[in-house]
């Protein structure tokens, strides 16, 4: 099955069952093909063709629902991206996939516009705001012939300003990944799924929530903005069924309810799923007291087009875990050698199923991360004697601030061009709110003055906001390991 089959199935079989809810708007699953049907139409009318990228910086809305498959539909490869990249870090990403057109908001594409000249690839610009694209006089179906290994999807895991990593996901491994998702959460067309907090541009937003209710017909209800008494008055007014959130949105909810006391019916709610990093126990337990109910964590990445193990939903799964693999993916631990370790033994993570097609443009990382079918996923773990899966690191490079992926080299990279940095280094450090908090360590060049203020403004200038170091300390060098590179364990234990 392809990502148009699937929803054309489900706009066939529920009607005029509601399929997205936002505010005061309500879209059916007939209403919903249809918007995508106009918006596939009107990008075959600006000459998109089958395998041209759709480059998308949109926030969650109906529109970027029927935009995403507007652009499957015809065979489009589209392209989420976050809405809080700057425009050095979407130059990076923009040169990478080569989009054909750019679909944003007003505020966010007036950089891009007048940069425009700088991208000769990009052939139409559009502002989903002017809604012109959702007006398209046409709501038929597209006859594009799409295979199940057609390209639907690349998922920029982050926005490295030098190494852009794409994650190329094929129809089929999306469809399976709705299907599996599905599965694992008991879920059916009777359920309703709050989006919060959870952008779409990410797997968990697009493919845990939104995918996999279109797959079984359930009811999405997206909340904007971050507010948590707007979440728990959308929760009783709908009737939300099931929650998903990562560690740092439920510390929010406890600290809310612990400091004004439960307000609101959440009694319809069923499962609540917690991903994109460990819940921390003593979280998990207020939140069990608080709310009298359970959350089951789960665990996948980008590259598995989104979870491949989840707690059991009825309570009974082993503490600091995040469960058994899924039916539909195996799962092993495996040494340096890529030879399985016993149970208890940890080591690198690998897992077999609708893995990503391979990095896009990047022959060599691919290979490296795909073996044998097989996903080397550079997290580290170790499983029980009962199959369950328990998180004890990362073999990668890489920093989980909120839930949110954050790759070093990006902050590396934009401070090295400051006229003043000589050197730096960034490592996250624990910190139990956010999960980690990000650390540069600054050598100046000689004669410089610079204080943490500066440096950060600069940050805030060049990269997303969520790469913004929370502390930054200056040093007159930097600790080197035998080989001459920076010791970042000595500097994650510094002070």
């Amino acid at each position: 099955m392809n990502l148009r089959l699937m929803l054309e199935a489900s706009a066939k079989q529920y009607g005029t069952k509601t399929a997205v809810v936002m505010g005061e708007r309500r879209l059916s699953y007939i209403q919903l093909d249809e918007m995508a049907n106009k918006v596939a139409n009107a990008l075959l009318g600006m000459g998109v063709k089958k395998g041209d990228r759709v480059a998308m910086l949109l926030t969650n809305s109906p529109e970027f629902v029927a935009f995403y498959f507007g652009v499957v539909k015809i065979g489009g490869i589209a392209v989420p991206l976050d809405t809080r990249y700057k425009l050095g870090e979407l130059t990076s990403l923009f040169d990478n996939s080569k989009p054909k057109v750019v679909v944003s908001e007003s505020p966010i594409l007036e950089p891009i516009v007048k940069a425009s000249s700088r991208f000769g690839y990009i052939k139409h610009i559009i502002d989903v705001r002017g809604k012109e694209i959702m007006s398209a006089p046409s709501a038929l179906r597209s006859e594009v012939a799409l295979k199940p290994q057609d390209i639907a999807h690349i998922a920029y895991t982050s926005g490295p300003t030098l190494r852009p990593r794409g994650v190329v996901l094929s129809h089929e491994s999306l469809v399976r990944e709705a299907a599996i998702s599905a599965a694992g959460f008991r879920q059916t067309d009777r359920d309703v799924v709050a989006l919060f907090a959870l952008p779409m541009h990410h797997a968990f937003g697009l493919v845990v929530v939104m995918m996999t209710a279109i797959f079984k017909g359930s009811t999405v209800v997206m909340v904007p903005g971050l507010s948590i008494d707007n979440l728990l008055e959308v929760i009783e007014r709908e009737k939300v069924t099931i929650f998903m959130g990562v560690p740092f949105i439920y510390l929010l909810l406890v600290d809310k309810v612990e400091a004004e006391g439960m307000k609101h019916d959440l009694s319809s709610l069923r499962l609540c799923g917690s991903a994109g990093a460990a819940m921390p126990a003593a979280i998990l337990r207020r939140f069990q007291q608080l709310f009298k109910r359970d959350a089951v964590d789960f665990w996948g990445m980008t590259e598995s087009s989104a979870h491949v193990t989840c707690q059991s939903l009825d309570g009974v799964g082993k503490p600091g875990s995040v469960g058994k693999a899924l039916a539909g993916w195996e799962l092993k631990i495996v040494d340096g050698n890529g030879r399985e370790l016993p149970p208890n033994q940890p080591g690198e993570i690998i897992v077999r199923g609708p893995v990503m097609k391979g990095y896009y443009k990047s022959p060599e990382a691919t290979a490296r991360a795909i073996r044998n079918g097989w996903l080397y996923t550079g997290d580290v773990g170790r499983l029980d004697e009962a199959s369950n899966l328990f998180l004890t690191g990362m073999s990668k490079d890489m920093i989980i601030v909120k839930g949110q992926n954050i790759y070093p080299g990006d902050i590396e990279a934009v401070l090295s061009t400051h006229p003043k940095v000589a050197e730096v280094a960034v490592v996250g450090i624990p910190d139990e709110i956010r999960g980690e908090t990000v650390r540069v360590v600054v050598r100046l060049k000689p004669g410089s003055v610079a204080d943490e203020a500066e440096l950060k403004h600069f940050c805030r200038e060049h990269m997303a906001d969520f790469k913004v170091p929370r502390q930054i300390v200056f040093v007159n060098s930097l600790p080197k390991t035998a080989d001459g590179k920076v010791d970042k364990k000595s500097l994650r234990r510094a002070g």
